[in-house]
């Protein structure tokens, strides 16, 4: 009963390390990381602009909301916080989903799903802020 050995316990004689270095860095996690701070530093100052310009208003009645909508400075500020709260969304996900996830059917499917939500979600909040913005208080 000696010391057993790589090959007998693992069926090769690639040590342990030998069998992790083929699944090292997608040389992608730096640029997604960044991606995700940033989406997260526009959402902060997106927000604040949008919360602070909607507390000037005088009302809060659909008409109101409509007009305060249809100006082109706040129309578009909503539709970039849009895009990047669903990217920013999206982005988070995906790293839970890539870690937590490990049966590759399973996801796939998730991460189908999720970009199936994420582009659908985003692009549906993008129609409405472009109906009100061109409809106008109307």
């Amino acid at each position: 009963m000696g010391k057993e050995t790589t090959l007998e316990r693992y069926g090769s004689k690639t040590t342990a390390i030998g069998r992790v270095r083929g699944l090292g860095s997608a040389h992608g996690g730096a640029h997604h990381w960044l991606v995700q701070r940033l989406t997260a530093i526009g959402n902060l100052v997106l927000m604040t602009f949008l919360v602070v310009s909607m507390a000037l208003l005088p009302a809060y009645d659909y008409a109101a909301m409509a007009g305060w909508v249809s100006q082109p400075l706040v129309a578009t500020a909503l539709a970039l916080l849009v895009i990047s709260v669903f990217w920013h969304a999206r982005l988070g996900l995906q790293v839970v989903i890539e870690d937590y996830v490990h049966t590759s059917g399973n996801k796939f499917a998730a991460l189908a799903a999720l970009n199936f939500v994420a582009i659908g979600g985003g692009v549906f909040a993008l129609v409405c802020i472009a109906r009100l913005a061109f409809a106008g208080a109307a």
